[in-house]
């Protein structure tokens, strides 16, 4: 069944490590109510996700793939998924990718939650999360709680980013709420060392059904990658790359965005628009004092 959810899944725009585009049947498979009239597709990523440069592409790697493989089941079996890994390394950015190519529009509700928050606030962010009134139910916690788990109960996915910032004993009430015999809404946590987090909630940790770890591009992936991503690196030689990711990128996307970010500026500077070493070394330089 999870293998025939993603076989059409394809997200409009984007490019595989092939540099293959999504067919048509696929693409269209994104349409339906609730589009506008011209067709425009919403902005892909938001929320903080950055790509530092004029004319870059979402790349559609096989850690993409892998995440959006691990995604489909956990929503499919209604169970809870732990995406984890070193900062950087692209978790958001593929599951924004991962959320997108879900079949059949599925809710997605994303609860922002901030540092150490205590459960009144946790409460106040799952609340606002699935559009429900917050002044009116924040002051009446067991009025609150109904209200979520009565939305709850309705198919889709949950969503809480950076869950490393959340304590504890607030995890265990995410426990609860994905405990209820009528909860049927896929519960997604996200963030670097959100393993470790939860590791101090052991309850909600055995509740998980997808452990999933986002690594960092393979060194062999890196040109090929970088060429997708932005035609600048197009005239850049496979060693100096390689090289440049050895020494300061480290298969770390982010990483990656700030040196294309680098290069498309001293670029604009020449009239040469070559990336030769000497331009990769430069732009490595202004990653800052620790790479």
């Amino acid at each position: 069944m999870y293998d025939r959810a993603l076989a059409e899944l394809a997200l409009p725009g984007m490019v595989d490590e092939a540099g293959a585009a999504p067919s048509v049947s696929a693409a269209e498979r994104l349409g339906g109510p609730g589009e506008s009239g011209s067709g425009a597709q919403p902005p892909l990523f938001t929320d903080g996700v950055r790509l530092h440069v004029p004319g870059a592409h979402v790349v559609s790697t096989r850690q993409v793939g892998s995440v959006t493989e691990a995604l489909a089941h956990t929503v499919a079996a209604r169970g809870v998924l732990c995406l984890y890994g070193d900062p950087g390394q692209g978790k958001t950015v593929a599951l924004y990718q991962a959320l997108r190519l879900l079949p059949h529009r599925m809710p997605v509700h994303r609860a922002l939650v901030g540092v150490k928050l205590a459960l009144p606030q946790l409460r106040a962010a799952l609340l606002t999360a699935f559009g429900l009134p917050v002044k009116a139910l924040t002051s009446r916690t067991d009025a609150a709680d109904r209200a979520l788990l009565e939305a709850l109960t309705e198919p889709g996915v949950l969503v809480i980013d950076d869950v490393q910032r959340i304590a504890a004993p607030e995890l265990d009430y995410l426990r609860l709420l994905a405990d209820a015999p009528t909860t049927r809404t896929a519960l997604v946590l996200c963030g670097a060392g959100a393993e470790r987090t939860l590791a101090r909630a052991p309850a909600l940790a055995s509740r998980v059904l997808t452990w999933h770890h986002s690594p960092r591009l393979d060194a062999a992936q890196v040109p090929a990658v970088l060429r997708l991503f932005h035609p600048l690196w197009h005239s850049a030689a496979d060693e100096d790359l390689v090289r440049a990711d050895e020494c300061f990128g480290r298969g770390n996307f982010r990483t990656w965005a700030k040196i294309t970010s680098h290069v498309y500026a001293a670029l604009d500077r020449r009239t040469d628009a070559t990336v030769d070493h000497a331009v990769l070394t430069w732009a490595c330089s202004r990653l800052g004092p620790n790479l």
